[in-house]
C-alpha cells in the first residue's frame, strides 16, 4: 500500500461519509465514496454537503462521488460503512467489482443476526479471496467529520496489514490504531452497544451516576468474559474499541444506544428498527443467545436483552441484578 492508494468508502450515510471525508483530507490518497442512490451522490457532488447525515459540515473538494458498483474496482482499500445487517448484502453486491488485491474493512458495530458470526467470520465466507479488517473504536461521525480528534482501533488477521492499513488511512485528527486481535475489536464495538441501552435505562430511570459507573465496570469485566471465550483478548477490551468505545457511548448523548435506553428507563415506546438504527437492540439478543451457549455469565446483557424482548420489566431487572450472589471483584 502506498501514498499513492485509492481508497473507497461503501455507504453514505453520517459515518461512511465522515470516513471519506477526513481521509480524503490527508492527501494521501484519492477517496471515492460510494451510495447506491444516484440522485443522492449527484447532490453530494454537487453541493459538498450531506445535511440529512452531517449537518452544516462541507465536504473535501478531493472526495469523488459514485453510484457505479465499479467505482470500487480501481480501490486497494474498500470500507465497508453500513449498518451491520447490511453488511451480507453490500458483499454480495459490490464483491464482483473488488480489485483482486482489495483489503475489505467493516466498519460497523454488530454481529451477523442471522448467523451470530462475527462480521469479519461472515465477510470472509462471502468475499473468500480478499483480506478482512475491521475498523472500530469511539467515534461519532460529526465528530471525525469536523476534524475533532479521534482515535481508533484498526484490526487484521495480519498484523503487517493492520499497520498497513493504520498508515493508509490515518491524518492529522484521525488516528488508527493497529491490532491483529479481529475478535475483541469486533466484540468490543457491538456489546458496548448493548451496555450503552442499559446505562440509559440507568438515565432514564433516574436511579444515578453510581449506577452508571458500576455497569460500565461490572460491563467491561463481562465484556472480557466474552471476548476470551470467543477467542480473542482480554486487554483488547481494556482499549479504544472496548473501554474507549463504551466510555463515548455510554456518557453521550450523541449515542443512539443510549438515547433509546433513556426511552425505554423513561417508559416511553422506543423501535430500534425506525428513525435512527440502534445497533446494540439486535445486539443484545444475539449476545445473550451465544454466552448461553459458551456458559458465560452476562446478566447486563442478558437482562437488556429481556427488556427489549418485553420479556421482564425494568423494576424486577434492576431488582434482579443488585441480588444476585456476592463475589469477588
Amino acid at each position: 500500500m502506498s501514498d499513492s492508494e485509492r481508497i473507497a468508502v461503501v455507504g453514505a450515510g453520517a459515518f461512511g461519509t465522515a470516513l471519506a471525508a477526513v481521509i480524503a483530507l490527508t492527501g494521501k490518497s484519492q477517496v471515492t465514496l460510494v451510495g447506491r442512490k444516484a440522485s443522492l451522490m449527484a447532490d453530494l457532488r454537487d453541493d459538498r454537503l450531506h445535511d440529512t447525515a452531517l449537518p452544516g459540515i462541507e465536504l473535501p473538494d478531493s472526495l469523488q462521488f459514485s453510484a457505479e458498483p465499479d467505482a470500487i474496482s480501481d480501490a486497494g482499500i474498500v470500507l465497508f460503512a453500513m449498518p451491520s445487517q447490511a453488511q451480507a448484502d453490500a458483499a454480495r453486491h459490490y464483491g464482483p467489482y473488488l480489485a483482486e488485491d482489495a483489503v475489505v474493512v467493516t466498519c460497523a458495530k454488530g454481529i451477523d443476526k442471522v448467523s451470530g458470526d462475527l462480521l469479519t467470520d461472515m465477510l470472509e465466507r462471502e468475499l473468500p479471496h480478499h483480506a478482512i479488517a475491521v475498523l472500530s473504536g469511539p467515534g461519532f461521525a460529526t465528530d471525525i467529520a469536523k476534524g475533532l480528534p479521534t482515535a481508533m482501533a484498526i484490526a487484521a488477521g495480519d498484523m503487517a496489514v493492520a499497520e498497513r492499513l493504520a498508515q493508509a488511512i490515518s491524518g492529522p485528527t484521525f488516528r488508527l490504531y493497529a491490532s491483529d486481535d479481529r475478535v475483541g475489536v469486533q466484540l468490543g464495538g457491538a456489546l458496548k452497544n448493548v451496555l450503552a441501552i442499559a446505562c440509559g435505562i440507568v438515565e432514564g430511570r433516574g436511579i444515578g451516576d453510581s449506577a452508571r459507573a458500576a455497569l460500565i465496570s461490572r460491563g467491561l469485566a463481562e465484556m472480557s468474559r466474552f471476548v476470551v471465550a470467543k477467542g480473542g483478548k482480554a486487554e483488547t477490551v481494556r482499549g479504544l474499541s472496548g473501554l474507549g468505545d463504551l466510555v463515548l457511548t455510554a456518557t453521550s448523548h450523541q449515542s443512539r444506544n443510549l438515547r433509546f435506553g433513556i426511552a425505554l428507563g423513561r417508559g416511553e415506546a422506543a423501535d430500534p428498527s425506525h428513525g435512527d438504527l440502534v445497533e446494540g437492540a439486535y445486539a443484545a439478543s444475539i449476545a445473550a443467545r451465544l454466552a448461553l451457549g459458551l456458559g458465560v455469565d452476562m446478566p447486563i446483557t442478558e437482562a437488556v436483552s429481556a427488556i427489549i424482548d418485553g420479556k421482564l420489566d425494568i423494576a424486577t431487572a434492576i431488582g434482579q441484578l443488585m441480588t444476585r450472589p456476592i463475589t469477588t471483584e
